[in-house]
């Protein structure tokens, strides 16, 4: 089924249509979704009860064509390719300001730095491009939004609307943590969410994973290809992990499990040496038990934030955003989502990059079809 109703953004019309799957508003005339193998990656819009998500009633809303929210590889990327088509982002930095590369000390796998950087001095580097280009960048945390309809509406620190044309969600990923103090102490100095970004560091050395799942197998997998000695430390009896994964970790000749064991503390002078464990903690038999290591690495999952964006985006079971394959298209005409918020799969500076650069293309073909 097929009709017309006004979508309230230049004056154009929306296509809204209903099939077995669900109903869909497209306010760019079937832009967005081409068939129903597009539409079959969403289900039907329903706002969702139990998030918190007011709009301030009283405050005057300032308007812009293109609101970036995060200020990660993808989220300034997505600044610099919209600002060059002549945007005029807004980008707000959110909570953690240059996203997850703020803590880690040496970045070597990011292409045109043949001797490495700082992630805190490529988030730098990358800022002053997007600002070069006329991006607005602001401090600000994005507290609610309201994509009821566009022209889309998101309050920052409680207090401030910005109704945006388009929205790019750039919000990221955050890496979960055991919680322990020392955790903290020696992020960047022996502690870290990412194999694949900090394993080059500890080539020849003795590491340790936490984990029990398929991301922990595999991290532990990667590190043994490239470290002396590698240490799987899981709490339970057993792996979570799939049967195929669990066999490649048993026939890795440097990999050691070490069942029931829970960290407790993280020791060394300025950078880890140690780890200390309780092996069967609660249990009459509870030890505790001294490892000597060069690198922890937590991989325990990484939990999306998208909290505020689920009455009214599409997103998988862990909070993911979802979005077309090979676009940052989201359920809603006019809002894209691009790197790790939307990503579970790689999770790398470059990649987010890669799909900030599509956010903003996307954000630019979308005006253009509308005219704007």
């Amino acid at each position: 089924m097929l009709w017309i109703a006004p979508c309230g953004l230049n004056n154009c019309h929306a296509a809204v249509y209903k099939n077995k799957i669900g109903t869909f508003i497209d306010y760019s005339l079937l832009w967005i979704f081409k068939n129903n193998e597009d539409m079959s990656l969403f289900k039907t819009l329903d706002t969702k009860p139990g998030i918190k998500n007011d709009i301030p009633q009283e405050s005057e809303a300032e308007r812009v064509k293109c609101v970036v929210i995060g200020s990660g590889p993808a989220g300034y990327t997505a600044a610099i390719y919209a600002a060059r088509a002549n945007l005029k982002p807004l980008l707000f930095k959110g909570i953690q300001p240059g996203g997850q590369l703020t803590t880690t000390t040496e970045v070597e796998n990011y292409p045109g730095y043949p001797d490495g950087i700082t992630g805190p001095k490529m988030m730098e580097d990358l800022e002053k491009q997007a600002a070069r280009f006329g991006t607005d960048i602001r401090w600000g945390i994005a507290t609610g939004v309201d994509f009821s309809k566009p022209p889309y509406r998101v309050v920052i620190d409680e207090k401030q609307v910005v109704e945006a044309d388009t929205v790019i969600i750039a919000t990221g990923a955050t890496a979960q943590y055991l919680g322990l103090e020392t955790e903290d102490k020696y992020k960047g100095s022996g502690v870290s969410a990412c194999a694949t970004c900090d394993g080059f560091f500890y080539r020849g050395k003795d590491v340790a994973v936490v984990g029990g799942g398929d991301t922990a197998c595999e991290e532990a997998l990667y590190l043994a290809g490239m470290c002396r000695k590698v240490y799987l430390i899981v709490r339970k009896n057993f792996l979570r992990a799939s049967v195929i994964m669990q066999q490649r970790v048993h026939d890795a000749h440097n990999i050691e499990v070490l069942f029931e064991r829970n960290t407790r503390e993280l020791r060394g002078d300025q950078v880890v040496e140690e780890v200390v464990l309780i092996r069967r903690k609660g249990q009459p038999d509870e030890s505790e038990e001294i490892i000597k290591i060069d690198g922890f690495f937590l991989a325990i999952g990484h939990t999306p934030n998208s909290e505020i964006f689920k009455p009214y985006l599409e997103t998988d079971e862990t909070g993911y955003i979802k979005t077309i394959p090979g676009t940052s298209k989201t359920n809603l005409p006019g809002v894209f989502a691009c790197g790790d918020v939307q990503d579970k799969v790689y999770r790398q500076a470059v990649t987010a990059a890669g799909s900030g650069c599509q956010a903003a293309i996307d954000a630019e073909r979308y005006l253009g079809h509308l005219g704007g």
